[in-house]
């Protein structure tokens, strides 16, 4: 348990605030580049508490403005693209995708004033199919070297959904490798040649027994935590038999992001970005290290889920999460449909917008969770203070960063480190890209 104040140090986000501060200084995903929409590429968006309009403008540029207008702070995000930028709709201000003040139409022809406006605007980066904008103070870091960054675009894939609770309990859920014997737990076991784009529904490496199986019948993991130059390395083991452990390799990217393997050639890398103090959206980056993503099947299957526009799920509190007495009984442990996702969102979302800390009792197996608290708090309070947050590559920096490995299989000998690390080398040696 802690206390409510440092729960409330922790989890709000706003400006000013203590985490809304640490946050600010990382490149946050603010928008997908599939859900530009051709005909009027503008995007409202709300990070951390702050409102922005994103766009496009007629050369392919993109542009993050603060939304409400300088003239009279009307809503950009209804704007005009139109002759190099954005137009606002109520007097007709243009701005650039810098925040330059191109024209004032309504003002007298020999007017200079808008030489004296600029609208502020931020930094984008797009990466594997995502916007990252740069919202804090000063030059931003550098991108790390990881998998999801550095792969051909063709080897990787984008999606978000909104979940309508706190980043944190969102972002916590990825580094609790208990859960996914109970929350994720299938009754039967599915063709693994089918798993195509599902998670946990194929089978591990070196292994054709299906996860499900493996999560199903081994619910006592052993656990272990070790911190990295990017965050923490979580190994969990399960003793199958004497002569075989299934291991499983995940990471936490600081400040927001957890690695993890989806099947034996594709990996997720989940960031989950607050919308504000009671709202996230999580962004994946799946990246293949065997063939090419079949990315028109991996969006299929996922607006079934989370439509565009917004990408809110069809499943939510307000149908339960599409909790069914009779699925509960007979082929799921939720009763909430077959996709890990939603079972996620109702355990994230279950817990309060804003989870309650002062009231939880936390296990062993809740180890990571635990350590990466201490590792937010820690550099809360020293940027509070004055210092740099930890973990902002420089250019240099960032191109040792690299993977980080993660990895699922079922090792038939003892030394279980030397085993994934092997495994993660020959996938990478076999890979079109991966290459070292």
């Amino acid at each position: 348990m802690i206390s409510a104040e440092h729960n409330d140090k922790l989890t709000r986000v706003g400006p000013g605030t203590p985490a809304g501060k640490l946050l600010r200084q990382y490149w946050q995903p603010v928008a997908l580049v599939a859900e530009f929409d051709p005909k009027k590429p503008i995007r409202a968006v709300r990070l951390m508490g702050d409102d922005f309009v994103l766009f496009r403008d007629a050369e392919g540029r993109y542009g993050l403005l603060d939304r409400d207008c300088p003239h009279r702070n009307a809503d950009l995000a209804y704007g005009r693209l139109e002759d190099g930028g954005l137009r606002c709709a109520f007097h007709g201000w243009l701005f650039d995708v810098h925040g330059n003040c191109l024209d004032t139409p309504a003002e007298p022809a020999t007017s200079h004033l808008c030489k004296h406006v600029k609208q502020r605007s931020y930094p984008l980066v797009e990466k594997a199919g995502v916007l990252f904008a740069y919202i804090g103070s000063g030059e931003p870091p550098a991108f790390p070297a990881f998998d999801c960054f550095t792969a051909p675009d063709a080897y990787t894939f984008a999606f978000k959904g909104l979940w309508e609770c706190n980043w944190l309990q969102a972002l916590e859920v990825g580094m609790d490798p208990a859960h996914a014997s109970y929350l994720h737990r299938f009754f039967e076991d599915e063709n693994t040649e089918e798993s195509y784009g599902k998670q946990f529904r194929g089978a591990s490496s070196d292994s054709d027994v299906p996860i499900t199986k493996v999560l199903r019948e081994y619910d006592r993991p052993e656990i272990s935590v070790a911190t990295t130059d990017y965050g923490l390395r979580i190994t969990t083991l399960r003793v199958l038999d004497e002569s075989q452990t299934h291991v499983r390799v995940t990471n936490i990217a600081f400040p927001q992001a957890f690695v993890i393997p989806m099947s034996s050639h594709m990996t997720i890398t989940q960031f989950h970005v607050p919308v504000d103090d009671h709202n996230n959206y999580w962004y994946s980056i799946f990246t293949s290290f065997g063939p090419p993503v079949d990315k028109p099947a991996m969006w299929e299957q996922r607006i079934q889920t989370y439509p565009p526009p917004d990408f809110r799920p069809n499943r939510n509190r307000s149908n339960h999460w599409g909790f069914s007495v009779e699925e509960q009984a007979t082929q799921t442990f939720t009763g909430m449909g077959h996709d890990i996702n939603v079972h996620d969102q109702w355990a994230c979302e279950s817990q309060g917008s804003i989870q309650n800390r002062t009231r939880e009792h936390l296990g062993s197996t809740d180890k990571a969770i635990i350590v990466y608290r201490r590792l937010l708090a820690d550099a809360i309070e020293k940027v509070g203070a004055g210092e740099t947050a930890p973990m902002r590559p420089t250019a240099l920096s960032a191109a040792q960063l690299v993977g980080p490995a993660s990895y699922d299989g079922v090792d038939s000998g003892k030394d279980h480190d030397a085993y994934w690390q092997k495994g993660d080398a020959a996938r990478r040696a076999a890979s079109p890209w991966a290459k070292p």
